[in-house]
């Protein structure tokens, strides 16, 4: 299979911090791949050297079988990029933003007028089509950015946080574009804090910390590492939450539990194919022989938040360090 992205051994480095250290990808064509880690992992810098708004200090990069570094205006013409932060003109209209940018893009006066018509329907934008975006809320100034990063048909779509901002309706309508995008033939590949985002889209997953890969492979075989079923148990009050971890962690002999206490929950993933419900009952009896009372319990398969935890030891947070990290660089 035919690779649309290729990224071997990328360095840069930010005075002592290196965003990205020798990192590889490769994204086949027609096809998504979701880029993971934790704030300040290198995603967003690896993404700003794939679209060639970043120079790294060493490595290579091919886009639709271009050279990044040594043809950068080639490899703007076959992409779409959208950023963690919508880039629209507030004193345009979204129309005229759109259709702005099929003209910067020599796509032609009348099929940019109405690519841009039909990228504010698909995106439920044609009711504010004709206002300036400065009256548009944050979430649909989101979608607008979008639909910017489509107007050209690209072949290869890089969007990092797709759907920071959006409410879960927009949100599901922006999967089901990216859905019909790739069965159309279009490359994604796309950073994202939504992990069922990554579980629901991405052919594969690769997880970055440090600016390296740590782990690459599909959503199955990335939970396969973290291991069978994952027992979670909620007790009723917050001071014996310590006591139960103790209990489910013996009886399970599984991974490091995962404690939540805001929601008094403890969780721990059991090795294997070990069966959940004879570790369930065993560890409820010795809760109660404890006296520790039992608010809800739960058995369920690994998900992508349990593979971040396990793999970097971070949860998944709200996107801001690789931003910072390239602001300072570019001061």
């Amino acid at each position: 299979m035919t690779e649309a992205v290729i990224a071997e051994g990328l360095v840069k480095t930010y005075g002592s911090i290196r965003a990205l250290d020798g990192l590889d990808l490769a994204v086949p064509e027609g096809s998504v791949l979701a880029l993971l880690g934790p704030n300040g992992a290198g995603k967003t810098t690896c993404v700003r050297v794939l679209t060639t708004l970043l120079q790294p200090d060493a490595g290579r990069a091919q886009v639709a079988g271009i050279d990044v570094l040594r043809r950068p205006r080639d490899v703007r013409k076959v992409i779409g990029l959208s950023g963690q932060y919508a880039a629209v003109d507030e004193y345009l209209t979204g129309y005229e933003n759109l259709d702005m940018i099929g003209r910067l893009y020599h796509v032609g006066r009348t099929a940019a007028r109405a690519r841009a018509r039909g990228l504010l329907a698909q995106f439920r934008l044609e009711d504010a089509a004709d206002r300036p975006v400065k009256t548009y809320s944050g979430g649909m100034r989101r979608r607008l950015d979008l639909a910017g990063a489509l107007v050209a048909r690209p072949q290869v779509l890089f969007l990092d946080e797709p759907t920071t901002g959006l409410d879960p309706r927009s949100r599901t309508d922006m999967w089901q574009v990216l859905a019909d995008l790739v069965a159309a033939g279009t490359t994604v590949l796309l950073t994202t804090q939504y992990l069922e985002e990554a579980d629901r889209l991405a052919d594969s997953v690769v997880v970055v910390d440090h600016g390296q890969v740590i782990a690459r492979g599909t959503s199955d075989e990335l939970k396969a590492q973290v291991g069978g079923e994952v027992v979670e148990i909620v007790v009723a009050d917050p001071l014996r939450l310590g006591d139960a971890t103790r209990v489910l962690v013996t009886v399970a002999g599984g991974g490091g539990p995962t404690v939540d206490e805001h929601v008094r929950k403890v969780s721990v993933a059991l090795k294997g194919d070990r069966p959940a419900a004879p570790v369930l009952v065993e560890s409820l009896r010795e809760l109660d022989a404890q006296g520790i009372s039992v608010r809800d319990v739960a058995v369920r398969r690994p998900t992508l938040d349990d593979v971040f935890l396990t793999l970097t030891g971070h949860a998944a947070e709200e996107p801001t360090g690789d931003a910072e990290l390239e602001t300072a660089g570019t001061r």
